[in-house]
């Protein structure tokens, strides 16, 4: 099962706010060729406790406000 959340940017900052279906993350990377939304992933990826293959951004590459999708956890398959 995934979760879809709506995500605004902003950038100077290092925080993450959760709201419902709606998140505000803190990034410290510049949006330049792909490094902030690489930061972005990562930050959710620890909030939410997945691996950061389990976060994707849907739309918003190139936005301040993103649509992301985190893939919640499976049980071990081992």
């Amino acid at each position: 099962m995934s979760m879809r959340y709506e995500v605004t940017v902003e950038y100077r900052k290092d925080f993450v706010r959760v709201n419902g279906n709606e998140i505000v993350i803190g990034i410290t990377s510049k949006p330049e060729k792909g490094k902030a939304n690489l930061e972005l992933i990562k930050k959710l990826a620890k909030y939410f406790n997945v691996s950061s293959s389990q976060v994707r951004i849907i739309s918003g590459f190139k936005s301040r406000r993103k649509i992301v999708e985190i893939m919640e956890r499976c049980g071990d398959a081992t």
